[in-house]
């Protein structure tokens, strides 16, 4: 053979080959892992009576209502808890709206939820598996505290157990679950207090 003959018979199958390597490259790039806010659990505020950065009065009892949506990821059962919560931690200290980027603000709620008192809130029970959205509407009064350091409306996830008081009535114990050990990403809004 040829040395011309050689070096087009290279040419050919160099150019064949071309197309196979390419077309691998651009699948390997569509296999990426997806972002964390599409692998994990996530509850999104759809619409409220309450706007992030809203001011309430110092004291005043007032009425939230919240709707919300629970994106499950994996199989889930508890309780979807919307809360209004006075923090130590102060509001210029955390971003806490519906827009934020969603890691470093479930690290944040679940630093607000160590570091706070409720105000009012209301639960659901829920359960759900992946892929499942569940959409709900909870209602509540929550009481504003006449000074805080920040005041949150937060929407989160937790576990629950009902309890019998003394009185004979029944309460729910919550307790939350934890951000990144859960795959969970809450959502909230910081609130403020005014005269």
């Amino acid at each position: 053979m040829s040395l011309r003959a050689k070096s087009r018979s290279i040419v050919a199958a160099g150019g064949r080959a071309v197309p196979l390597v390419l077309g691998a490259v651009l699948l390997a790039g569509c296999f990426d892992e997806p972002e964390i806010e599409d692998r994990w659990t996530r509850v999104d505020v759809i619409a409220s009576n309450v706007a992030p950065f809203q001011t309430f009065s110092a004291g005043s009892q007032d009425s939230i209502t919240v709707q919300a949506k629970v994106t499950f990821r994996r199989i889930l059962t508890g309780y979807a808890v919307i809360e209004l919560r006075a923090s130590t931690i102060p509001t210029t200290a955390v971003a806490i709206h519906p827009d934020a980027p969603r890691v470093p603000m479930a690290t944040a709620i679940d630093s607000i939820i160590a570091n706070s008192v409720s105000c009012g809130r209301a639960t659901r029970a829920v359960t759900g598996w992946d892929h499942l959205i569940q959409n709900f509407t909870l209602g509540f009064t929550g009481a504003v505290p006449a000074t805080s350091n920040g005041l949150f409306l937060l929407c989160y996830l937790a576990d629950g157990d009902e309890i019998e008081l003394a009185n004979g009535s029944d309460s729910l114990v919550i307790t939350p679950y934890t951000s990144t050990p859960n795959e969970i990403l809450p959502v909230g809004m910081e609130l403020g207090i005014g005269p």
